[in-house]
């Protein structure tokens, strides 16, 4: 227990920046993972290998983001444990979440390896580049289980309080991916395939050195053979928890894809703008879903504790800190855009003037409701921290309308400034329906407490 990290003492916002920070580093290299492969493949492979790069990672950005939900029920169960003073419950759950996901990862694999042609012709992978496109499936679908274990140990990290670990581990994936793209796309010539390989091998070398530092450098992780087997009800409270998450990032996905689709049909400069500014979106995402990730931990280890009026607290501190990011990265949108648009584009592009004004308009518009978005990740993870992942998957079908609407009936009335708004639109109709949800999940706990405090 000496090397846990507990956020159920001390300042309250002191606490979250001191845990978000190396979260946020962390997702910010991980979302560097794609760029780093589009910028290597387009600067030393055909344009086709570029095309199955985007398409086959936008199918593997999904399934991580699966993958992190599923996992995330694990930190909260993990960090309910760790706040009630519970080593050996947190060591039994750990190990039977390492067996319920090694399962999970078997199950991926086939999936992709058998499914990776019909998955390739559901995301309308271009005809020219459809074989890069399967083939990069095919090989990070061959390495799921390094995939889903490098998630899994990250999320296990968290769930006792240690942000930093995951985050050293990140440096050492992005480290051996770089080299690896370098030597296998420039060196060898192989194009999306080694793009697809040099990610597998640095997940796959990156996990081995998470469990390995696990093992010997945390007391609490050193599980004995009764907790390392598959326990029935450890798992269950897992997919309690995960599952919802999980979904709700599938049915997220789901509006996506029929946003994409409605984008499509407007041509391909649209296609090439939406691309360039989701790759900014997602850089300037990432301290949201660091503080997503706080929440969901912070919450979990309170409530184990019965600490629960720093929930209320906790989340007005965060939403606090959304509150400034969301200020200042529409400033730096509004003086900047165009000029960061140029990280993701082409120099050499015939239409250059038009396609930056229209990734800068996009991007604007996302960081102007960037705040909403801030609640929508804070108070949904928090929510599931609490113990109620099951409300996840009603934001997410809220989310999901309301791109769905807007790809259906707004983007073929209005054109690509409507397809801009997608996104907030989905913001805000989530926050309707989360901000209600947290406060009665709340007043829900403190009542069940009250009554039963042993509970």
């Amino acid at each position: 227990m000496k090397r846990t990290n507990r956020l159920t003492e001390g300042n309250i916002l002191h606490t979250l920046i001191r845990f978000a920070v190396p979260v946020f580093f962390t997702l910010f290299l991980q979302a560097l993972y794609g760029g780093v492969d589009l910028l290597v493949v387009g600067q030393f492979a055909a344009t086709a290998d570029v095309s199955g790069v985007a398409t086959g990672s936008m199918l593997m950005s999904t399934v991580t983001m699966v993958i992190t939900g599923l996992s995330m029920g694990i930190t909260i169960l993990v960090g309910e444990r760790i706040g009630r003073g519970e080593p050996d419950e947190a060591g039994r759950a750990i190990g039977g979440g390492i067996c319920l996901f090694a399962a999970f990862g078997v199950l991926l694999t086939v999936v992709l390896l058998a499914g990776a042609e019909p998955l390739a012709r559901l995301l309308h992978a271009p005809e020219e580049a459809f074989a890069e496109t399967v083939e990069y499936i095919r090989i990070c679908g061959g390495g799921s289980l390094f995939i889903v274990a490098y998630n899994v140990l990250g999320a296990v990290f968290r769930g006792i309080g240690d942000a930093r670990t995951p985050l050293f581990t990140v440096m050492l994936a992005c480290v051996i991916n770089i080299g690896g793209d370098l030597l296998l796309v420039e060196g060898f010539h192989l194009g999306a395939a080694g793009a697809a390989l040099a990610t597998v091998i640095s997940q796959g070398i990156s996990g081995l050195a998470c469990l390995v530092y696990m093992i010997k450098k945390f007391p609490i992780l050193h599980m004995s053979p009764e907790e390392r087997r598959l326990d029935g009800r450890s798992c269950r409270t897992l997919c309690f928890m995960g599952v919802p998450m999980g979904l709700q990032y599938s049915i997220t996905a789901v509006g996506s894809i029929f946003l994409q689709s409605a984008v499509n049909g407007l041509g391909s400069l649209y296609v090439a703008a939406v691309a360039a500014g989701a790759k900014l979106f997602q850089l300037l995402g990432c301290p949201y879903d660091a503080l997503g990730a706080t929440m969901a931990t912070y919450c979990g280890q309170n409530v184990g504790a019965v600490k629960l009026d720093r929930l209320g607290k906790g989340i007005r501190a965060c939403s606090l800190l959304g509150l400034i990011y969301a200020l200042a990265a529409f400033g730096a949108m509004l003086l900047f855009a165009p000029q960061s648009t140029m990280l993701f584009l082409d120099p050499t592009e015939p239409q250059l003037d038009t396609l930056v004004a229209l990734t800068a308009q996009y991007v604007r518009i996302l960081t102007a409701f960037f705040f909403p978005l801030a609640l929508v990740n804070i108070v949904r993870f928090s929510i599931q921290g609490m113990g109620y992942s099951g409300l996840a998957i009603l934001a997410g079908v809220m989310e999901m309308i309301a791109r769905m609407a807007v790809a259906l009936v707004f983007v073929p009335l209005f054109g690509y400034t409507a397809a801009c708004f997608a996104s907030p639109a989905a913001w805000i109709c989530a926050d309707a329906f989360l901000i209600p949800a947290c406060m009665g999940s709340i007043a829900r706990l403190k009542k069940i407490y009250a009554k039963a405090p042993e509970a």
